[in-house]
């Protein structure tokens, strides 16, 4: 039996549109695809990054603001702004900006990461912001790490964000990459005031790494 090309095709299209529709209708089910979308992250941060530090922040009791979020994507090369401070309430970004990683975490790009002291490498996952006080590189935001094993020596490492001259986008030009801390997030002394008046005293502040991207976020924290 003969079949017309013609009914073929328009077959093939008509499974491929309803595919492409049934596809979009799941993706319109999922609130946060939305507001990933609707912020444009999506050329700017993964969409892993996002999902794990919203699920994150919902688990956190001890916030002091609901709607204040910062993630740093470490998947990303640091020749590229891969950190975000987002307010859930507008659904805008209010702030990106280059950030650091430590020396002992990678070059390029972050791969190696830490809770111990003196390891001089980043530490991922889960932290809240605390106050602002004046150190050695300036006005400096201390972090509290929230996950057991990963990242709770913060304080005593003194991993804090603070401002510096080799994280400045300049420093990418004659180097390849952005200058490296002792662990710390460094961010440019432009940007730096401005960022940690936006989110001290309790907010929510999530690092992202690749090993991350297919976690399941459950906190058993405070």
């Amino acid at each position: 039996m003969k079949i017309n090309k013609n009914y073929c095709f328009i077959f093939i299209f008509f499974i491929f549109f309803n595919i492409s529709a049934l596809s979009n209708s799941f993706s319109n089910l999922d609130p946060l695809s939305s507001i990933y979308n609707n912020m444009n992250l999506n050329s700017k941060l993964s969409y892993s990054a996002f999902k794990n530090a919203v699920n994150g922040l919902k688990q956190i009791t001890s916030k002091k603001n609901n709607n204040i979020l910062t993630i740093v994507d470490f998947t990303k090369p640091s020749t590229e702004e891969r950190m975000y401070v987002i307010d859930l309430d507008k659904n805008e970004v209010l702030l990106s900006t280059h950030v650091s990683h430590g020396k002992g975490t990678g070059d390029l790009y972050a791969k190696k990461f830490s809770n111990r002291d003196g390891s001089y490498q980043s530490s991922p996952g889960f932290f809240l912001t605390g106050n602002i006080y004046n150190g050695k590189n300036g006005a400096s935001l201390e972090l509290f790490g929230l996950e057991k094993g990963i990242n709770d020596n913060a304080r005593k490492r003194n991993i804090v964000i603070h401002g510096a001259d080799y994280a400045n986008p300049s420093f990418i030009k004659g180097n390849g990459r952005l200058g490296r801390s002792k662990g710390c997030l460094a961010v440019p002394f432009s940007v730096n005031q401005n960022l940690i008046n936006t989110i001290k005293n309790g907010t929510v502040f999530y690092v992202h790494i690749k090993d991350f991207d297919n976690r399941e976020v459950k906190l058993n924290i405070n």
